[in-house]
């Protein structure tokens, strides 16, 4: 007996140790998954979880986009664009909390959430405290930096729709750009049709296709 316990004692610091090692190593790679910016999930992390939650219950996909985001940077210096990254991300990452989201980074200005959502009315009522709350003003660099997004949003149920997680932000993307061509603060896709030309995949006059003249910034 007493060997026994000896053996059990001498046992439970290298076991403490490695639970307490893991615990660093988990922690570790949850970090390496979240923009450093933002707090967000990066693009991969994003998709995952995204896509597990898409396959199981309904919900929306919603790309966001900072109106004037460019020209941020280049009245106020990168420090205020960064600024107002921070901001935003902080947050989307309460608005998360409270809304069981998934939301990530997509890169420079871009974001993606997905929600779930019951309704069309829960959806609109969605979308409208989501933008009142992105576009509250940013305090950086000694200025009050006023705000504004794009959103777009298209609803999805896995048990009546089939489609991709890249067609769902394919379609939000489309409405994001309408949105942003029109004024509106956010757009949803009626349907899970798409209404714009394609090029290499994306839409047509997006940042990074071939004929991106007419895109957005």
């Amino acid at each position: 007996m007493s060997h026994t316990l000896a053996t059990l004692s001498a046992a439970l610091p290298l076991a403490s140790g490695w639970s307490i090692h893991s615990l660093w190593m988990r922690r570790r790679i949850e970090a390496a998954r979240r923009d450093p910016l933002a707090g967000l999930w990066t693009r991969d992390a994003f998709t995952e979880r995204a896509e597990r939650r898409l396959s199981f219950r309904p919900g929306a996909v919603y790309l966001i986009d900072l109106n004037g985001f460019k020209q941020i940077n280049d009245t106020h210096g990168h420090a205020a664009g960064d600024a107002v990254i921070r901001a935003t991300g902080k947050r989307l990452r309460e608005w998360a909390v409270n809304n069981s989201a998934v939301v990530g980074r997509l890169g420079g200005d871009e974001f993606a959430v997905v929600a779930p959502v019951y309704s069309l009315d829960h959806l609109t009522r969605t979308l409208n405290a989501l933008t009142e709350e992105l576009e509250q003003p940013v305090k950086a660099v000694g200025h009050t930096l006023e705000i504004t997004a794009s959103i777009g949003a298209v609803g999805f149920d896995p048990h009546t729709d089939v489609a991709e997680l890249s067609e769902l932000l394919r379609l939000a993307d489309e409405q994001m750009y309408r949105a942003k061509r029109t004024g509106a603060p956010w757009l949803t896709a009626l349907s899970l049709e798409k209404e714009c030309a394609t090029v290499n995949g994306r839409r047509a006059g997006r940042r990074g296709t071939a004929n991106e003249t007419g895109a957005a910034a």
